[in-house]
């Protein structure tokens, strides 16, 4: 099986509202199958928008050993796990780097799939990732947006 996982981020303001923005797409099946998934912060970031959008998408996929490729427009996750930097931060115990709390939820699931990162020019007129920049801005207006707890504790240790 093999799925193909678009996310977006976006933020009003850096920390500011906030919200992700995903489209998952399963291809190599005899029928297409295509889900959208957004959600709503208070106070976040555009980095962790983008790192929890695939965080998320990944976290749907039911069974394990799953061929995925994920496009993101985001240069902090695609270079961060394709350059291998974030196993790294691992053995450094993640000294002096941001989003501690969900890069370690990432790793958690990365090991589960086949995942490559592709990484796309945002705004740039692909239909998924302007679909996915939609999605993330209008959760990121909605009248009842979550708390990013871990943005709050990240901030409260600093």
């Amino acid at each position: 099986m093999k799925v193909h996982i678009y996310t977006d981020g976006a933020c009003k303001g850096n920390p500011g509202k906030g919200g992700y923005g995903i489209v998952m797409e399963w291809v190599d099946t005899n029928k297409s199958y295509k889900k959208e998934f957004s959600q709503g912060y208070e106070k976040t970031t555009n980095n962790r928008m983008e790192l929890l959008a695939v965080i998320i998408a990944l976290e749907q996929l039911k069974k394990e050993g799953i061929h995925v490729v994920i496009f993101s427009d985001s240069k902090y996750v695609v270079d961060t796990v394709e350059k291998k930097w974030v196993f790294n931060w691992v053995k450094k115990g993640f000294k002096d780097k941001k989003n501690i709390d969900l890069w370690k939820r990432f790793l958690k699931i990365y090991s589960k799939h086949k995942i490559k990162f592709q990484w796309i020019k945002g705004h740039n007129g692909h239909p998924q990732n302007e679909r996915c920049d939609h999605l993330a801005v209008v959760a990121s207006q909605k009248k009842k947006l979550l708390v990013d707890t871990g943005y709050i504790k990240n901030k409260t240790l600093f």
